[in-house]
């Protein structure tokens, strides 16, 4: 790992990405907008144009002149394939091109038609049926609210309020008071308890989504939407706890089972709750107090997680490469499993909310508003 502290760590992370990977326009993957987000976030904040440059060419490279985009199927009704709408929002307000607006008006109509649980909450995916899962609220809200506002359906926000309100009922452990990785209806999966239907486990990076999801949606509501407030106390809750349960200063694998062999520190969930808790206390959704803290985890990020090749690449760490509720692979939601799935470097998805992170950090370093 990188000794000491590195200022400016998000944008010399941004650059070896970019340098390493090329355009990232190869499937429509959620992955990539964890990365064009970070790249957004630090083109707003330095005005560098490599990194507007680097969204736009990608996505330029999948979204065609008619707003088709390369390797989205609407029919799988997948909250995964809306995570690339906030960017194609980003891209439209950037460049004006009707192609983008074409793009995101076809991904906010999936939500029209999305399944649902009884109670109006989104299935996560059409072969996931009557399940929520935290990570669609990250991929599908943020997208939901912006996408309604920007289309003139204003009113629809209070539905994307309660699609964060529903996961976070449906989820939460009472015992340890964090919401475990998802929640089936009709209580059959391999991976649902019997009665609650809720998972087993709190799932490090599905919680990180989520919180990602608070912060990113209630930075664009308007106070007085209904739902606004419950979901305001969530975030606050759950950061509370959040901030109680770190250990040396970051996020376990396997949140509600710390001492447990084989649980480890994880880089993508640990740096997906720093940049939540850094936006919603510069939105002053958050106490004065939580900037303090999170910066303290930022810099226990960099000691845990950032490393340095002998070329001078600099890297993310100890990411989780992947993980999920049933279908194959015995995703079984058991801690042996969680903590059983590839632990890698260079993972986008860790890389990406990395950047992030970082990107909030140094904005407060750089004194930006």
């Amino acid at each position: 790992m990188v000794e000491g502290y590195l200022e400016r760590a998000g944008e010399k992370v941004a650059r070896c990405l970019m340098a390493r990977e090329g355009l990232l326009a190869r499937d429509w993957s959620y992955d990539y907008s964890v990365v064009f987000r970070g790249m957004e976030m630090l083109y707003h904040l330095t005005g560098d144009a490599a990194y507007r440059d680097y969204v736009l060419n990608s996505l330029d490279q999948m979204v065609d002149s008619s707003g088709h985009m390369r390797g989205y199927r609407r029919e799988a009704f997948n909250l995964d394939y809306l995570c690339l709408g906030k960017d194609i929002l980003w891209c439209l307000r950037e460049t004006g091109e009707e192609k983008y607006r074409l793009a995101a008006k076809a991904l906010y109509s999936q939500l029209e038609e999305q399944p649902r649980t009884s109670d109006g909450g989104f299935w996560h995916k059409q072969v996931y049926p009557y399940q929520m899962w935290l990570d669609g609220q990250h991929m599908a809200v943020p997208f939901y609210v912006e996408a309604a506002k920007t289309f003139g359906e204003e009113e629809k926000v209070v539905d994307a309020l309660r699609q964060l309100v529903l996961a976070w009922e449906h989820t939460l452990d009472p015992v340890t008071g964090l919401p475990c990785h998802g929640w089936d209806e009709q209580k059959v999966q391999i991976w649902a308890d019997p009665e609650t239907g809720r998972a087993r486990h709190a799932w490090g990076r599905a919680v990180g989504w989520y919180m990602v999801a608070l912060a990113d949606t209630l930075s664009q509501v308007d106070p007085g939407v209904t739902g606004y407030r419950e979901v305001l106390e969530i975030f606050g809750t759950l950061t509370c706890r959040l901030l109680a349960i770190r250990q040396e200063g970051v996020w376990l694998q396997v949140l509600d089972c710390p001492g447990r062999c084989g649980n480890y520190l994880e880089s993508s969930g640990s740096s997906q709750m720093v940049y939540a808790m850094l936006r919603g206390a510069r939105a002053g959704l958050l106490p004065e107090d939580v900037e303090r803290e999170a910066m303290e985890s930022y810099r226990a990020l960099q000691r845990q997680f950032l490393g340095r090749m002998r070329s001078g690449e600099y890297f993310i760490a100890k990411c989780c490469q992947g993980a999920g509720l049933g279908g194959s692979g015995g995703r079984d939601g058991s801690f042996d499993y969680y903590i059983s799935e590839t632990v890698t470097s260079f993972d986008l998805k860790g890389t990406g909310a990395f950047i992030q992170a970082a990107s909030e950090a140094e904005r407060r370093e750089m004194n930006v508003c």
